[in-house]
């Protein structure tokens, strides 16, 4: 980087929300050098309520908006699709807007539920969405809301995500291994296990790219805008996720996994059987391609 983008990069602003997060909180560590980093949470910017998301952005004036914060309580939106819609579909809505008033880039983040799983082959940006629940289907709007806004933005679709806080599938099973002598875990539905810091990881990466260029972030920012496949290499089944967590992490006695179709787990929410995103287009526009997910699972478990 040229000292002339040094200084560029030293004078923008990035606001972050949703730090108290898995995402979140590894994006806070992962923009540093970038700019001066503004991390907030809920108490400081409310995505339920759009007043308080105007408010942030007037007082914080950024030049690039992070936003990993979501509703993403699967099954409980089945239940509250009115407080789902509201943070997922109308809050990105409101950042958009705010964000296309004052020039900023919008980072936003989606999900693979966009898609009703029945592709054979990995999903690509362009392929039709179908979203199959009411989660994937405030995701699909948030979506479509950025891209009529007309604001810059890059939006990140991912899958299958874990780390070592929060709620993830990853800490169930090391409590789960703790407690039980087997499992009956879901074998039919395939998708990419992606660590949260490989997201914090490449979302900084792309950024920087576009602060360092030279025609400048903003005019960068408007050439880049779209939807981005971002998740770890290859894939697995939730059964294989499973004994490759209790592989890498050398549980002692772990439990036997039982593999079963997802018929035989029935929850409220319908999931797609086929998860797997393409991510060719983030390594063409921007030369980065994920790690594998076992790759980056190790290290995940070493990172603890």
């Amino acid at each position: 980087m040229s000292s002339i983008a040094m200084t560029a990069a030293a004078a923008r602003t990035i606001l972050v929300t949703g730090v108290s997060g898995q995402v979140g909180f590894e994006l806070r560590r992962a923009l540093q050098g970038l700019g001066r980093i503004v991390a907030v949470d809920r108490a400081a910017l409310d995505l339920a309520d759009p007043a308080s998301i105007r408010a942030c952005i007037v007082s914080v004036r950024p030049d690039v908006i992070v936003s990993p914060a979501a509703y993403t309580a699967v099954d409980q939106a089945e239940r509250e699709a009115h407080a789902a819609r509201a943070i997922n579909a109308v809050a990105p809505a409101v950042l958009a807007e705010a964000a296309k008033r004052i020039g900023a880039l919008l980072v936003h983040y989606s999900t693979d539920y966009v898609f009703d799983g029945t592709k054979p082959d990995a999903y690509r940006e362009d392929d039709a969405t179908h979203p199959q629940n009411v989660y994937g289907a405030t995701k699909l709007e948030g979506e479509q809301a950025i891209a009529a806004s007309g604001a810059s933005h890059l939006i990140f679709r991912t899958s299958w995500v874990y780390g070592m806080r929060g709620r993830n599938f990853l800490l169930t099973m090391l409590r789960l291994a703790r407690e039980r002598d087997e499992l009956r875990i879901v074998a039919d539905q395939v998708g990419a296990p992606t660590w949260s810091a490989t997201i914090a990881a490449l979302t900084a990466s792309v950024i920087a790219q576009g602060i360092g260029s030279e025609q400048g972030l903003a005019e960068w920012a408007r050439a880049k805008s779209g939807i981005y496949h971002l998740t770890a290499g290859g894939s697995t089944s939730w059964a294989g996720f499973a004994e490759a967590i209790f592989a890498e992490a050398q549980v002692e006695k772990a439990p036997r996994v039982i593999p079963i179709p997802a018929s035989e787990y029935p929850v409220p929410a319908r999931q797609p059987s086929n998860s797997r995103l393409d991510v060719s287009k983030l390594a063409g526009e921007f030369g980065l391609v994920p790690p594998d997910w076992r790759e980056a699972l190790s290290l995940c478990l070493a990172s603890d």
